[in-house]
């Protein structure tokens, strides 16, 4: 039908509501369209399947995560496309050929290549773990082999030792025999008398044999067995340090001969002094003689034997009141002094060496800085107090019509005290360069003790009688008395009564030397070279001992002197922030103090001139010891801290974290310690019992404060709770 035609017929009836408007126009042909739309859409839900089958990785986050918009997705996308990352097994593909599709399939396989590698990671951290087990196995049975070894090298030891000691057995038995065998002889007939003395003879020669072959191997088991853990890593902690403890001295010339002038007569004051009194109360069985003598002996074999040579012996006025004690009950008892003495000693010996190799110096942990305070400031407050008694003296026994002679002596004290002061602190000054100002340093305390000495020696002072040092004029030992002691002087059952003193000597000497070490130890001192409480004790056990058998006085750690030596040889700065004077090295040797205590005990040999020595310039010294022994402790400073301003206290104060009613609680609970501890001291009938006065404080601190500080407060104050773990 032509278009003509189709024009030709009639229109249809019209359904549109605006049918009338079209009526008029003609009728398209329409075309279906669903041959198209279905095969798009079966594509379409394809690649949907796909892609929720083998999802793509990063594709899955929202757009914000991804880049922030689609296209900077897609040219990441197609710039990793293009550069072949993630897709190796598609590289060859065109751009038309990389359907959506086909990307998820890419990312398939990929997941597929990454799970193998998982796989090979656990394969190889299987075998890892196992190589580990191998070798920690094989750790375990070496270690295992080496027990074994040791505890068969043990037995081995044991053996010989058991063998050593019976055949020493036997060699007595055989001697015991012959002996035997002489007196019946003697007694049965004289002709076998000659035959029964060779064979006596014979057996004490194989007896001095097997005595002296063996003993050293008994010996040195014995010590193996007895000597701990502790002893033994003290010995090869300060065994490398030994050599240098001795040379070190030598590199610091300028710095070692000042130290050791002040502190000999910082060490000869006390000698003289304690020897002093010790004459008075003793009746003359121990004078300046023994205590000079002892005083060096000791000092000496200490710088030896000793594990910290910084540390320092001398006679206290805690040993000096146990010799008191132990007198007036000889005296009582009618009891002959120096061996009673001697058998003391003899046993503290024995008791401070075992104490020492057993490791017993770790037991002194517990005793926390709050009892070094107040012992340290005990004894600062002693020496102080001995000083104003002595100057006392002039005063009550001088002629009241005249006190020339006691002002005198106090302006000596005092001009000894001040001026060895200023020269001290001269150092930190700005007057002429560094160098002099450390000469000066070093040198002032000497020079005063002699500046005093000559001024006592001129003619217009010599009128005042100030009085000098008392000693003997030649070398003597007190009543002309022999260097041993008679040590059999006494029953046997006495002899072992002496170890019931000498339980509280043991003591009183493990506390004060373990407590002066720790002090001389404390990590603000910056000594670098490490600890040997152990064996510091061993070494205090075997110059006891010595010294108890020749009848000299016993010494012990002394804090002063041992502190004293410390800053005479550290090298110090000026704290630009806290105004403080604090310690940036310590030269550590052992040779000042052996030449110090060499010196002391040459002074015997010296006894005219130390007689010209003012008693007032020694009572000087005391005070310049006692005021130096209280710098560094906080005790004394958070005295003074209770009256200031709290604004104006550094922020590491204590005061700013228990506030200043509880920080006046703890030090005034330290001012009554003190005070108990310096009155208990004071009373000459139980002063052999202060030991017990430690064990208190120690007591106070571990169970009595805790009920009214918090750990937190305790660590404020510098003194942590101690934990059973850890070891001095």
């Amino acid at each position: 039908m032509d278009r003509a035609e189709t024009e030709k017929l009639p229109a249809p009836p019209p359904t549109h509501p605006d049918g009338a408007a079209r009526a008029g126009r003609p009728r398209r042909r329409r075309c279906s369209y669903s041959y198209f739309i279905t095969p798009i859409a079966m594509v379409l839900a394809l690649n949907t399947l796909s892609a929720r089958a083998f999802p793509t990785p990063g594709l899955q986050q929202p757009l914000s995560a991804r880049g922030g918009t689609s296209r900077a997705i897609n040219s990441k996308r197609s710039s990793i496309e293009n550069n072949g990352a993630f897709c190796s097994p598609y590289a060859g593909l065109t751009a038309a050929q990389r359907t959506p599709g086909c990307r998820s399939m890419r990312y398939a396989v990929l997941q597929a290549k990454s799970a193998e590698k998982e796989q090979e990671e656990f394969q190889r951290s299987l075998l890892e773990a196992k190589i580990a087990n191998d070798i920690k196995d094989t750790h375990v049975k070496e270690e295992q082999e080496r027990i074994e070894v040791v505890t068969k090298q043990i037995d081995q030891e044991k053996e010989e030792l058991q063998v050593a000691v019976e055949e020493v057995k036997e060699a007595a038995k055989d001697v015991s025999k012959s002996a035997k065998d002489l007196g019946g002889a003697v007694v049965g007939e004289e002709v076998k008398v000659t035959e029964a003395v060779k064979g006596v003879s014979k057996s004490a020669t194989k007896l001095g044999g097997t005595f002296l072959t063996r003993s050293p191997r008994i010996v040195t088991q014995l010590f193996k067995r007895l000597a701990t853990t502790e002893i033994r890593n003290d010995f090869l902690r300060r065994r490398k340090h030994y050599l240098s403890d001795w040379t070190d001295a030598f590199k610091k010339k300028r710095q070692v001969v000042p130290a050791v002038l002040f502190l000999y007569f910082a060490c000869l004051a006390p000698a003289v002094s304690f020897g002093t009194i010790s004459s008075e109360i003793t009746n003359g069985s121990m004078g300046v003689v023994e205590f000079l003598l002892g005083s060096g002996v000791a000092g000496m074999l200490y710088s030896i034997l000793c594990g910290q040579p910084m540390a320092f012996l001398a006679p206290t006025g805690l040993t000096l009141a146990f010799i008191s004690g132990l007198f007036r009950f000889c005296t009582v008892r009618e009891l002959p002094f120096l061996p009673v003495y001697g058998w003391v000693g003899i046993w503290t010996s024995a008791f401070m060496t075992l104490l020492g190799l057993s490791g017993s110096s770790k037991l002194i942990r517990f005793c926390t800085r709050f009892t070094d305070e107040v012992f340290n400031g005990m004894l600062s407050v002693n020496f102080i107090y001995e000083a104003v008694s002595s100057l006392r003296r002039n005063f009550v026994h001088a002629d009241p019509m005249n006190l020339s002679m006691p002002f005198v002596a106090l302006s000596m004290a005092l001009g000894t005290f001040l001026g060895t002061l200023n020269v001290v602190k001269f150092e930190t000054t700005k007057f002429f360069n560094s160098k002099v100002r450390k000469v000066i340093k070093n040198f002032g305390p000497v020079s005063m003790i002699l500046l005093f000495t000559l001024v006592n020696l001129l003619p217009w002072t010599q009128k005042f009688h100030v009085p000098t040092l008392s000693v003997p004029d030649h070398f003597q030992l007190a009543g002309g008395r022999k260097f041993l002691v008679a040590l059999k002087d006494i029953p046997v059952n006495v002899r072992m009564l002496c170890a019931l003193p000498a339980c509280l000597l043991t003591c009183l000497f493990f506390m004060d030397q373990n407590i002066s070490v720790r002090l001389v130890n404390n990590p603000d001192n910056k000594l670098k070279k490490g600890a040997a409480y152990n064996l510091d004790m061993v070494a205090l056990g075997i110059i006891t001992g010595i010294l108890s058998v020749f009848g000299l006085p016993w010494m012990c750690g002394a804090t002063v002197q041992s502190m004293n030596h410390v800053r005479a040889m550290a090298e110090t700065k000026l704290n630009e922030d806290t105004k403080q004077i604090e310690i940036t090295e310590v030269t550590e040797t052992r040779l000042t103090g052996f030449v110090i205590h060499a010196m002391l005990a040459a002074t015997i040999l010296l006894l005219p001139l130390i007689k010209e020595i003012p008693i007032p310039v020694v009572s000087g010294v005391f005070l310049f010891l006692g005021r130096k022994l209280m710098t560094g402790n906080t005790f004394f400073k958070r005295i003074t801290d209770a009256f200031a301003e709290r604004a104006r206290l550094p922020k590491k104060n204590p005061i700013h974290v228990l506030g200043r009613k509880k920080m006046n609680i703890y030090t005034g609970v330290q001012v009554l310690c003190l005070l108990g501890l310096f009155g208990f001291k004071e009373v000459p009938a139980i002063t052999i019992f202060f030991p017990a006065m430690i064990g208190v404080l120690m007591s106070i601190r571990a169970f009595v404060l805790p009920n009214f500080f918090s750990e937190e407060e305790f660590v404020a104050l510098g003194d942590p709770t101690p934990r059973m773990r850890g070891v001095v």
